[in-house]
């Protein structure tokens, strides 16, 4: 029997947001063991003008090895209308990103784990620290709370949490 691996996701929307997250929530809770998830979040749009995004970050169990999950999460991207044809930074019906996975260092071009910006944009690292405050990034080797705080310090970008979803 294969291991268990804890992946934590980040999953944004800044296009029929309410619907899209629902929907990707739907289709990670009948797929995956011991589904969690953080407060969601809203933020302006990073690196070009469009309207506000809705962010989250789950955390899941499951089997699969990371270049496999990301096929998969890619596929439930695609099936919310994901258009891969567009520039990096622009609408999104639905963005899901691996973020971290146990205490995984993968960097091979196709999977990046832990993911870049989680030490770059309040709208990961919030909603991650709020899911494993103590948990330690494998890169910076400090815990996420912590890199939370140094982030408040640098980054004045507005994050707001979400009452009603």
């Amino acid at each position: 029997m294969q291991n268990r691996k804890t992946y934590y996701l980040g999953i944004g929307s800044n296009i029929d947001r309410i619907n899209n997250l629902q929907s990707c929530l739907q289709h990670l809770l009948c797929s995956f063991y011991r589904v969690k998830k953080s407060p969601v979040y809203q933020s302006a749009a990073f690196g070009f003008n469009g309207d506000d995004f809705y962010n989250l970050v789950v955390q899941i169990e499951t089997v699969f090895e990371p270049a496999s999950l990301k096929v998969w999460l890619q596929n439930i991207e695609d099936i919310h209308g994901r258009n891969r044809l567009k520039p990096r930074y622009s609408n999104r019906t639905l963005d899901i990103d691996l973020l971290l996975c146990d205490d995984l260092i993968i960097d091979d071009g196709t999977v990046q784990i832990p993911r870049h910006e989680i030490v770059k944009r309040k709208y990961v690292l919030k909603p991650l620290q709020d899911l494993a405050p103590d948990m330690i990034h494998p890169v910076a080797n400090k815990r996420l709370a912590d890199l939370w705080q140094a982030l408040q310090l640098e980054d004045d970008s507005e994050l707001k949490q979400l009452s009603h979803f």
